[in-house]
């Protein structure tokens, strides 16, 4: 059985306004590898806040969504996810939720829900998902 997890196979992130160090918002843009109970790839925009300097992040979280192409469980498709990801010095971790509608193909009336947990600096992420499909 294979672990569920994904790889960020890039990430590409612009500051919006504001300025390095200081508060700022930021844009990320990335593409992930998906294996286990997902399987697949996958494109995700992120809004990221920055406090500014000596901040390490913790009690911080940033929304996004991705879109998910691929299968889950066998079954092929795609669907969308909503975060919301926290990171700090020692790692990423988050929730996600199926966006009601957004399955299609086999995956057509997916829903459900995510975890994600990674340390700072790795490439993969662990990652949960109880799911249904209606």
């Amino acid at each position: 059985m294979t672990a569920n997890a994904f790889t960020m196979n890039s990430w590409d992130e612009t500051i919006v306004s504001g300025e390095e160090g200081a508060p700022r918002v930021a844009h990320a843009h990335a593409m992930m590898r998906y294996a286990g109970i997902i399987d697949g790839e996958s494109s995700c925009d992120f809004l990221l806040y920055y406090p500014g300097e000596g901040f390490d992040g913790g009690g911080s979280t940033s929304p996004g969504f991705e879109r998910i192409e691929g299968s889950v469980d066998g079954r092929k498709g795609s669907f969308v996810i909503r975060h919301e990801v926290g990171f700090d010095l020692n790692g990423i971790q988050g929730t996600w939720t199926v966006v009601g509608g957004s399955g299609s193909g086999e995956l057509t009336g997916l829903t459900g829900t995510g975890t994600a947990a990674g340390e700072m600096g790795q490439e993969t992420v662990s990652y949960t998902f109880e799911y249904a499909l209606g």
